[in-house]
């Protein structure tokens, strides 16, 4: 299986391209200083910076896809001892007719009292279903056609330094689904939730937080357990139950270099919809496997990132670099926890500053696994 997904944006070498453009220019001053401000960083360090930049990305299943990024950052109340916040907004729409709006963020009020973590995102987009479990065949059994709605929250309170304690939320909808087999001549038995489904899931979350910048950690640790019930209030066809763990940590190697590790679990119980069951792959972790490529009840992962933050070439230092690697497993029970169910995936990506005061890199990953691999261009540290 191979996975292209490559995005062009204007902040980098496109905008190189514009600035050698007078007639450009002199009919967009405005844009000049824009990219100008992009470019060379020129505000405040404490000031709210504002991006947006068109995208242009492929990919198998969606076929060519345009749209929009914006990514807004800023210090509560203009003061850098704070937290940055960050909104990444993403709007596309793909030559198969698919579309979508995303937002995440990740916002701390001042003195970091509250902590808002979570991401909102409606699309009409296909998923490539290859089966459950970890022997799941390597091509997809159907592409699922879909509504999907998710809405995530987590809503904490600092407790004490750098400990957050609070509700967490999660909504997911999928509507109008249609499942579409690759071989339409074999039967496909189809898997729990394939009519949709519709599932709110609520509980509690602990969160320790000590990093100051979410986009571009360089020091720092960020440990999360999460239990959340799905349909308590009510007894639908799907109630279930999911605890969550997710611990990074950050430690700088040299002024320039930052190693960082991750281990991550989730585990869950009950009548689970397709759609819920824990995913490996994507742009974060496991990057170059497809979003869902396995999928089952219980998930195990872990990855490490070596980070060179920047690169001295001599004519500039807004370049970096990173190599990486990852493994995973998802199994049904732990009984079926198996050494040789594993898979893994690794890579090395470029990055360039964009915002120098603020340390914040876009990154290009080129990741590789036994089946082939991926390409991924996103702004901020993939974890």
């Amino acid at each position: 299986m191979h996975i292209l997904k490559i995005t062009t944006v204007l902040p980098g070498i496109t905008c190189l391209l514009l600035l050698c453009s007078p007639q450009f220019l002199s009919a967009q001053g405005f844009v000049k200083r824009y990219l100008n401000g992009i470019l060379n960083d020129t505000s405040d360090i404490s000031r709210p910076q504002f991006l947006l930049y068109p995208t242009l990305a492929f990919s198998p299943e969606t076929n060519w896809e345009v749209g929009f990024s914006t990514l807004y950052v800023y210090y509560a109340d203009r003061d850098t001892t704070n937290r940055l916040s960050e909104i990444n907004g993403f709007t596309f729409y793909t030559l198969e007719g698919q579309y979508g709006v995303w937002f995440d963020h990740a916002l701390y009020t001042p003195r970091n009292d509250w902590f808002l973590f979570g991401r909102i995102r409606y699309q009409r987009f296909p998923l490539l279903y290859f089966g459950i479990g970890p022997n799941a065949p390597s091509e997809y059994v159907a592409r699922v056609d879909a509504n999907q709605v998710l809405i995530k929250e987590r809503i904490l309170r600092q407790v004490r330094k750098n400990l957050f304690f609070g509700l967490e939320m999660d909504y997911q909808r999928l509507s109008n689904v249609t499942f579409l087999p690759a071989k339409p001549s074999e039967s496909l038995t189809l898997p729990l939730g394939s009519e949709g489904s519709s599932n709110l899931g609520v509980g509690a979350g602990l969160v320790f937080d000590d990093r100051h910048n979410v986009l571009n950690v360089r020091r720092g640790s960020f440990s999360e357990v999460a239990l959340l019930t799905y349909n308590p209030f009510s007894n639908t066809a799907f109630n279930f139950n999911n605890l969550l763990f997710d611990t990074r940590i950050y430690r700088p190697l040299s002024a320039k270099t930052v190693f960082a590790y991750q281990l991550y679990g989730q585990f869950m119980w009950g009548d689970i919809p397709f759609n819920q069951l824990s995913l490996m792959g994507g742009e974060s972790l496991m990057r170059g496997y497809y979003t869902g490529r396995y999928r089952d009840k219980n998930q195990l992962a872990s990855q490490i990132e070596l980070r060179f933050l920047p690169i001295n070439l001599g004519f500039t230092k807004r370049f970096g670099a990173a190599v990486f690697a990852s493994t995973s497993q998802v199994f049904p029970t732990w009984d079926h926890l198996s050494i040789d169910k594993w898979v893994w995936s690794g890579g090395a990506g470029l990055r360039f500053l964009l915002f120098p005061k603020k340390d914040i890199y876009t990154r290009l990953d080129w990741a590789f696994t036994k089946e082939g691999s991926g390409v991924y261009f996103f702004i901020g540290e993939a974890f």
